[in-house]
This record gives C-alpha cells, sequence and structure tokens, in this order.
C-alpha cells in the first residue's frame, strides 16, 4: 500500500519525467539490484555483492539485451516477483480483463480510499513481463501460494487432455472460468524469498535446464554453459518440459517435483465438486423464448463490430479461429 500510495503521488506531482519513479521492491526477504550495464559490472556497481558478510540462499540473475524497449529501471530485469524469458502474446486481452475487473476489487483490510490506491495494478508503458508480474503480485497477495498464481496464469494443456489426472484438470478449469491464461512462449523464473523456481509454456518454446552439484546447489540456466560447473560434482541433470514446474522449497529445504507440487495445490480444494454444483452449461439451459428473427445487413454489422470480428472471420468462415456462418 505505501509503495502504490508513493508511487501515485510522485508520479501525479512530477510530470514528463524521462526516469520516472520505480520502487524495486519493499519486501522484507527479498533484496533486487537493476544496473542498466553488462553482468560483469554489476559486482563492481554494487559493493555489497562483493561483500562477504552479505550472504543469501539464493540468486535470481537476468541478463539480456534489450531489442524492443527502450532500457529504464523500471524495465530492467528481474522484477519483485519474476524473471521472464519470452513474450506474453495475450497481453492487451488480459490488461482488458483485468481493468475491467478492477471495479470490484474489495478486501476486509482495507478502506475504499485505500482500495482506490491500488488500482491500476497495471500501469500504462510497461513491459509484457512487467505486466505479468504485477499480476503475480496481486494474486500472491491474495493468500495463494506463488506456485499456485504460476499455474493460473500460465496453465497447462489441459482441456481435451483424458489423460489428465481428474483433480489437476478441475483445478485449471475451475481457474479458467476467473483468469484467462497469460499464453505465449516463455521461461519464467520465480521467487517469494523463502522458494525460487521456473516454469515453462504448454508448447515448451524457451528452454530450461538445471543441474544439482553434490555440494547442495541447484543450477538452472536458459542455455546449458550459462554457469561454469565441474561436471564430477554433478549428481542430477535435467531440462523442464512443456507446462511443468521445477521448484526448491529453501524452508524444507529439498526440490518439489512437479507431480507432487501440483498434486497438493489441486487438492487443496474441492475444485471438481465447485464445478459439478455451480458452473453452467449451455446444453443443459432451456431452449429460448424468444425466437430469432432475421436482421438487417446495418444491424449485423452493427454486431460484428461490438462483438469484435474482423474482415478475415467473415471473409474466411472456415478460419483456424473457429468462426463459421
Amino acid at each position: 500500500m505505501l509503495r502504490k500510495y508513493a508511487t501515485h503521488i510522485t508520479s501525479n506531482a512530477v510530470k514528463k519525467d524521462p526516469i520516472g519513479f520505480y520502487i524495486s521492491s519493499l519486501s522484507c526477504r527479498t533484496l533486487i539490484y537493476k544496473g542498466q550495464f553488462t553482468s560483469h559490472q554489476v559486482r563492481e556497481y554494487y559493493k555489497d555483492l562483493s561483500d562477504k558478510r552479505v550472504v543469501s540462499a539464493f540468486g535470481l540473475v537476468h541478463s539480456r539485451f534489450a531489442t524492443n524497449t527502450f532500457p529504464s529501471w523500471r524495465l530492467a530485469q528481474p522484477f519483485r516477483f519474476i524473471a521472464h524469458n519470452g513474450e506474453i502474446n495475450t497481453l492487451q486481452g488480459n490488461l482488458n480483463w483485468l481493468r475491467s475487473a478492477e471495479s470490484n476489487f474489495e478486501s476486509p483490510l482495507f478502506t475504499d480510499e485505500e482500495m482506490d490506491m491500488l488500482v491500476p495494478i497495471v500501469s500504462n508503458e510497461q513491459s509484457d513481463s512487467a505486466c505479468l508480474d504485477n499480476m503475480i503480485e496481486l494474486l500472491a497477495l491474495t493468500g495463494r501460494s506463488l506456485p499456485h498464481v504460476m499455474m493460473m496464469l500460465i496453465p497447462e494443456a489441459w482441456d481435451g487432455n483424458d489423460d489428465m489426472d481428474p483433480a489437476k484438470k478441475a483445478f485449471y478449469e475451475f481457474h479458467a472460468c476467473q483468469m484467462e491464461p497469460w499464453d505465449g512462449p516463455a521461461s519464467i523464473s520465480f521467487t517469494d524469498g523463502k522458494m525460487i523456481g521456473a516454469t515453462l509454456d504448454r508448447n515448451g518454446l524457451r528452454p530450461s535446464r538445471y543441474c544439482v552439484t553434490k555440494d547442495g546447489r541447484v543450477i538452472m540456466g536458459s542455455e546449458t554453459g550459462a554457469l561454469v560447473v565441474d561436471q564430477s560434482t554433478i549428481i542430477e541433470k535435467g531440462r523442464l518440459q512443456p507446462g511443468k514446474m521445477f521448484l526448491v522449497d529453501m524452508e524444507q529445504g529439498r526440490i518439489i517435483s512437479d507431480e507432487e507440487l501440483k498434486q497438493n495445490i489441486c487438492n487443496q480444494k474441492p475444485y471438481g465438486d465447485w464445478l459439478n454444483q455451480y458452473k453452467i452449461k449451455l446444453n443443459e439451459l432451456p431452449e429460448p423464448r424468444v425466437m430469432f428473427s432475421n436482421l438487417s445487413d446495418d444491424q449485423i454489422f452493427k454486431y460484428q463490430k461490438a462483438f469484435g470480428f474482423t474482415s478475415e472471420d467473415v471473409e474466411k468462415p472456415d478460419s483456424a479461429d473457429g468462426y463459421g456462418w
């Protein structure tokens, strides 16, 4: 709340500032270092990274050459919860759904005035990665675990998958009613200071490879060899599969497999029972009493515009999008 309030006040008071106001983090569990320089310069710039008194159980590093955005502090990764390799192709639709829902946000912990300070959840002029980080923060602060949030936003390919565990399929179907997937080729590393992990999109179009060493280190990177590791010390190595998740729980001191992790999350609530009890299925609805009446060309065109039809939808009725006349 303090971070949002400070950001709104400062942004409204100082207009057209080329750098802008941005708080990297106010977390008591993570420190975030950002820099517009090469990765080799980070340790020299932030002297505490060379101080032996500064220790941490984990480190999450993101380094890239910006090809589609002009470098800025607010766009530099890692963000408050994630580091993202890839892109979100459904971003505009995701943001539209979010903005339409913001007016319905409520919480017993905040006054109406405080709730107004929280929105917009996602500010303008952000990258797709920054927008995703904002959404992850929102869902995590509502009480969900970080892996739970990642499963909501970047689900496996569950629809039509008859081989999937029914409890897991019910989880994805239930949350699909609440959250549109943030889809696109993406490998996302995430942490809340207590756990660190990564998940891969359902198509697996971004690499994520890991190894476990004899001295208790777990190393994951977008490419094998990102860090030089003595091969004789490696006891396990592998790669993240499409739609799967890799998690190290630092409180439990162990790696939690995708199967165990998702089984625990999917069985926390009776998602299948909720779907059977509350989901409305179109084929179970009674026939409409009002018969369909013919529409003029002008009326049809008005509805086509209102529901987002394009010229391609009309000219190619058998398109891959599934529209037909």
